[in-house]
């Protein structure tokens, strides 16, 4: 049967990002922007595991230490969060790295977005352990406040509370992570359009929009 020219054409779109990637925040609103202006493509998105920072420790480490390890020093992160700031500000995003005080290591995060695939949006459930993250400076290791987003999101947290209290899908996330890597992805977010079309970068709406565009248009081709 031929592919109606007025039936939606429905894309899957990977997300390969991370919670505590500042990238990934904005990018993430730009790429809902970009399917605002694509009305007519249906999408199907996947969030997948990547850990920007796979050395610090299950608990987390002293947001001070973090920065002075992987920048140097906090002066010379300052510099890089005033772009960020800029970029998050032209968004409409609260940003205020100043209220972190602990960086945390983000498997329990990655667990919570994937069991939260039976229960609500996990797009929901990442934006709220983002804004936690980077607008009221949150400590993403604390199991309270990660149980207290879940819910929030209308998962049920006495089953979460159990499920982080376990090693369940630790293997699983942590594989996933690892395969992203072994796949040459060493920079996020990174979009990956109907399998075929990869664009990394918290790129402008406009340019993810034509993405979608694209990859829409081989994607009915394919099908037709």
């Amino acid at each position: 049967m031929p592919h109606s020219s007025t039936a939606p054409v429905s894309l899957r779109i990977e997300v390969v990002s991370d919670v505590v990637c500042p990238w990934c925040y904005i990018g993430k609103h730009r790429l809902e922007a970009a399917i605002a202006l694509n009305p007519d493509v249906e999408v199907a998105i996947n969030w997948r595991p990547y850990f920007l920072n796979p050395w610090i420790p299950r608990d987390g480490i002293d947001r001070q230490a973090y920065l002075e390890t992987k920048f140097g020093s906090a002066e010379r992160y300052a510099v890089i969060a005033e772009r960020v700031a800029a970029a998050a500000a032209m968004e409409g995003l609260p940003y205020a790295p100043d209220r972190i005080s602990r960086q945390p290591n983000t498997l329990d995060c990655h667990r919570i977005i994937l069991w939260s695939r039976s229960a609500t949006d996990p797009a929901k459930v990442k934006q709220r352990l983002m804004e936690l993250y980077f607008a009221e400076g949150a400590d993403l290791t604390d199991p309270k406040v990660l149980i207290q987003a879940a819910v929030d999101c209308g998962m049920d947290g006495d089953l979460v509370r159990r499920l982080l209290a376990s090693d369940a899908d630790v293997d699983r996330i942590e594989d996933e992570a690892t395969s992203a890597k072994e796949a040459g992805i060493d920079g996020v977010p990174c979009f990956i359009f109907g399998g075929g079309v990869i664009v990394t970068g918290a790129q402008s709406p406009e340019y993810l929009a034509s993405a979608i565009e694209r990859s829409a248009g081989r994607h009915t081709r394919l099908h037709a």
